[in-house]
């Protein structure tokens, strides 16, 4: 009977061991960890796709998540459902930032994509008529963009001191307009689908892209090819020095995706790193 009690003590502490190691071993950065890494459907989950492959042959699997706005993946990181994105640039973030409270930080740059007007009805922003309607973005970075984007054409002209330097323009601060065009603000997602109702917009070039628009060949007018809005790659900056924040973006960074977007993208995204 002792001999019994005795063998029973040692399994249950055995199996409860083994458990507790179990434990030990399961957080979602483990030895081999699966990675969430969210980003927008179209040309960013394509070039992530080859990321993966890259990331793989490293020994770091990586799922992607595809988003379709540009609110959520910050949001999912933020709250842990993610553990990366690369859809945004700096602007962007700095702006989610001090809106939200995320903490969240840029860890590594992707691609630079310029923004650009189209129309169906115009083939340049000179020949915009009066009272036209122009749809801009309704979120204040990539708003902020398409109004630098009319200024440099001279549709309209924003006050002193705004647009740069982290001071976004929004349609208050038009300051000269000619041509007294209506600025339609509309979530970026919803510019293409706009563009029947509207003389121009201005639409980000992933969206451009998922409606059958090549930013180099339809665009009435674009951003320089090299501005500031490269996008980057966002984790917690409680992760931010984990090894696998490294190795992610040494797998983007590497050769074989810069050759992807080069051959894929015809200079309409252009590497950044």
């Amino acid at each position: 009977m002792q001999r019994r009690t005795i063998l029973g003590r040692l399994f249950v502490t055995a199996a409860g061991t083994a458990l507790a190691a179990s434990f030990a071993i399961s957080p979602a950065h483990a030895a081999d960890p699966t990675l969430k890494v969210g980003t927008m459907s179209g040309p960013d989950a394509q070039i992530w796709s080859v990321v993966t492959k890259v990331a793989a042959r490293e020994g770091l699997n990586v799922k992607v998540i595809e988003f379709n706005d540009y609110v959520q993946p910050n949001a999912a990181l933020d709250s842990g459902d993610l553990d990366a994105n690369g859809f945004q640039h700096q602007p962007f973030l700095d702006s989610q930032i001090r809106q939200r409270g995320y903490k969240i930080v840029n860890v590594g740059l992707t691609y630079t994509s310029p923004m650009g007007f189209y129309s169906k009805k115009i083939k340049s922003l000179k020949d915009l008529p009066e009272g036209a309607k122009v749809g801009i973005q309704n979120d204040p970075s990539n708003g902020n963009r398409a109004l630098l984007l009319l200024q440099k054409y001279g549709v309209i002209k924003l006050k002193a001191g705004v647009g740069t330097n982290g001071v976004n323009a929004t349609p208050l601060d038009v300051a000269e307009n000619p041509k007294k065009i209506r600025l339609v603000e509309l979530d970026a997602a919803q510019l293409p689908r706009a563009l029947d109702d509207l003389e121009a917009a201005s639409i980000n070039t992933d969206y451009a892209v998922k409606a059958g628009l090549q930013p180099t060949r339809d665009a009435i007018a674009i951003e320089d090819l090299k501005g500031p809005y490269a996008n980057l790659i966002a984790v917690r900056a409680a992760d931010r020095d984990k090894p696998w924040v490294k190795k992610l973006v040494a797998a983007y960074e590497s050769d074989e995706v810069r050759r992807y977007i080069d051959s894929e993208f015809k200079g309409a995204i252009v590497p950044a790193f």
